[in-house]
């Protein structure tokens, strides 16, 4: 199978999809078990990660000050059902609005299954050498996804996911974060790139230029032929063969967020700001609306596999503006 682009790397062909379902599992093991764990534990990290950022967020808007009070998450359970009424699984929407750092920030964690839809499969097949799934269109998702869109014009929106996807014949993890600044700041960028830098050469020394680079491609907005933001990392499609180590790498995508973005917010959220600056922001938020509407792969999916519309559409922005 030929593969192009920044992260061809990252992709191997279907007889090594069944090398990462099916030969990592001791002989002695079966195969439903040894997932069965590794789901529960992935499951249970995005449920940990999801849980030390809605504190740290917290935290955030109670040493802020001012005049608002200090913003709070609102939390629901979602469910999901299948086409009989059947459980699909479902997660927790986190949702904060009109605090005093941020203005919207949601951060979703979800555990899903069931069946794919004919579109679904459409689509991952269109992307990987996943025939099979029109025999057998299983799969299981779990995953954590968040987008914070700040009061400060200075401080800069930003977004994260990181997922791990199960399905009988392959079984992957994907994910990633960039900023979106309204006003942009070189120093910030450089820092919360540093930060992604670290955390991926703990792993492997071109995962960073590689996934930067992914990142650069995904978050293009062909339309308007320009970037969304400043950029960041972003993979998916990642079966290296070693289950333990994607899901560490996936693990400290997760770590690195707070670290590469809190002393942004901390360094913007008291700059002065003006009317135009909360122009320039309410624009972009434009574009970043745009991008998550029309070529965001996790919304297209949340949709067509029967999501909460509002978890699903939580990235939004509260207000945008287009000229």
């Amino acid at each position: 199978m030929a593969l192009r682009g920044p992260h061809a790397k990252g992709r191997v062909a279907r007889a090594d999809y069944l090398c990462y379902n099916l030969t990592e599992n001791r002989k002695d093991r079966p195969v439903k078990d040894s997932y069965d764990d590794r789901k529960t534990r992935a499951s249970a990290w995005f449920r940990s990660l999801r849980d030390d950022i809605v504190a740290a967020f917290e935290t955030l808007e109670q040493i802020q000050g001012g005049p608002l009070p200090a913003g709070r998450f609102e939390v629901s359970e979602t469910k999901r059902h299948s086409d009989d009424g059947s459980d699909a699984g479902g997660g927790l929407m986190s949702v904060m609005r009109g605090g005093r750092v941020f203005e919207k920030v949601g951060v979703n964690v979800s555990t899903v299954y069931g069946q794919l839809g004919p579109r679904a499969v459409g689509a991952m097949a269109a992307r990987k050498d996943l025939s099979g799934l029109k025999d057998d269109p299983t799969f299981w998702a779990a995953g954590i996804s968040l987008v914070a869109h700040m009061q400060n014009p200075h401080a800069p929106a930003v977004h994260m996911n990181t997922r791990m996807f199960w399905t009988p014949i392959a079984g992957w993890f994907g994910g990633g974060t960039d900023l979106n600044p309204a006003i942009e700041y070189a120093e910030d960028t450089a820092e919360f790139h540093a930060v992604l830098r670290a955390h991926c050469d703990r792993h492997a020394p071109d995962y960073y230029p590689r996934f930067k680079a992914w990142a650069d491609e995904y978050f293009h907005v062909p339309h308007r032929n320009r970037a969304r933001g400043v950029g960041g990392i972003f993979y998916d499609d990642l079966h290296t063969g070693d289950w333990e180590a994607d899901f560490a790498f996936t693990q400290d995508v997760g770590r690195a967020f707070l670290p590469a973005f809190v002393p942004l917010v901390e360094k913007r959220r008291h700059t002065a700001w003006t009317e135009a600056d909360r122009e320039a922001q309410l624009i972009h938020r434009g574009l970043y609306a745009e991008y998550n509407l029309v070529y965001d792969r996790g919304t297209k999916f949340g949709l067509e596999t029967g999501h909460d519309a509002n978890a699903v559409l939580m990235s939004l922005p509260p207000i945008a503006k287009w000229t």
